[in-house]
């Protein structure tokens, strides 16, 4: 056994279907009585819905969630949760809703409770990432890890199947970076496999047969650990590379995710040969001879998942400044990280090309 340092991250998480029914039990558990509801302006709804399970336990609802959590939307948000005097955060949603909660706790010290309904897995991680005057920044603080997360796979059936593609791959995407991370380690290695496998061979039940419960519980599950490896150790190029086309030009997340993956997976390859056996054996493409990136690719391809930046609103004479960004600071990752080569990864990706 190889000598390692693992450090189990606190939290409650409450699995299941129908689970959403224990959200009053819980912000009770956690000794709050006054909840902020938090959600995106598409799930108002939701929000709404949760705030009338909690009655008199709930003081309001934000909907003013965004992707790549602006500084000036959370600044807004804080002054509500003091005007209102709330002593909890309830975050219904993805990865925009957990990020707007962990920003209000940087600043407040706010419980948490999360209610996922897609495959960000966010909530499971102390990872904030803040957007400002067009760059991402990221840091690393117990203060916004959440205190539960409460799963309930019902949430997620009305989750697009395009959504649940990109979504999906998303996560994988936290536990590629974790096997072949600086602080991986057996016990996340263990996770990062199964996550993966799990969501792999969900997505085209879930695609094809969308009210399937056991493969939206299974990617859920999936979602969790992959979420798991992300808050466990450090991530690396396709991490920093998505950041930066996020927060500097807007690209949507998960789409963004999903298309680079495959690219990054590729760069990494020659210096992480025994991560990609691992992907490729839980993605099953192994005893077919595929490369762990090539296994991405066509997964992504077979479901009807984005392949180009190009088709994200990517512009290409904006390649050479994403490339300048995402070399402009170190950072830890299996292969050296030179500018030229980060550039044409970024082309590949922007032309969606089939990873070698």
């Amino acid at each position: 056994m190889r000598p390692f340092v693992y450090n189990a991250l606190p939290g409650r998480v409450v699995f299941g279907n129908g689970t959403l029914s224990k959200l009053p039990e819980e912000v009770k558990r956690i000794g709050c009585s006054k909840a902020l509801v938090l959600t995106t302006p598409q799930q108002t709804k939701e929000g709404e819905n949760a705030r009338a399970l909690l009655g008199d336990l709930a003081v309001g609802v934000s909907n003013s969630a965004t992707m790549h959590t602006p500084v000036d939307v959370t600044e807004k948000a804080v002054e509500l949760a003091t005007k209102l005097g709330a002593d909890c955060l309830v975050a219904i949603g993805g990865g925009s809703t957990t990020g707007l909660a962990k920003a209000i706790a940087l600043r407040t010290d706010l419980p948490q409770i999360v209610v996922p309904t897609t495959y960000a897995g966010s909530e499971t991680t102390p990872i904030i990432g803040q957007t400002e005057s067009g760059y991402k920044t990221t840091q690393k603080s117990l203060k916004v890890l959440p205190e539960v997360i409460i799963y309930d796979v019902s949430l997620t059936l009305t989750l697009p199947p395009k959504l649940v593609v990109t979504s999906g791959i998303n996560a994988i995407a936290h536990a590629v970076e974790a096997l072949y991370s600086q602080d991986s380690n057996p016990m996340i290695d263990n996770l990062a496999e199964q996550g993966i496998s799990k969501i792999a061979r969900s997505l085209p039940t879930i695609v094809s047969s969308p009210d399937d419960l056991e493969a939206r519980s299974d990617a859920l599950f999936g979602a969790w650990a992959c979420g798991t490896c992300l808050g466990a150790v450090g991530m690396a190029l396709h991490h920093k590379l998505c950041h930066t086309l996020g927060g500097s030009f807007d690209l949507p997340h998960s789409e963004t995710h999903t298309v680079v993956l495959p690219h990054a997976m590729a760069y990494n390859a020659p210096y992480a040969s025994e991560a990609m056996n691992t992907i490729a054996r839980a993605l099953g493409v192994d005893k077919a001879g595929k490369s762990a990136a090539l296994g991405i690719f066509e997964l992504i391809q077979s479901l009807g998942g984005p392949l180009s930046l190009k088709e994200l609103g990517m512009r290409e004479e904006d390649l050479d400044r994403a490339a300048d960004i995402a070399a402009g600071s170190p950072y830890p990752n299996p292969a050296p990280l030179e500018r030229e080569k980060l550039r044409k990864l970024l082309g590949d990706a922007w032309a969606g090309k089939r990873p070698e």
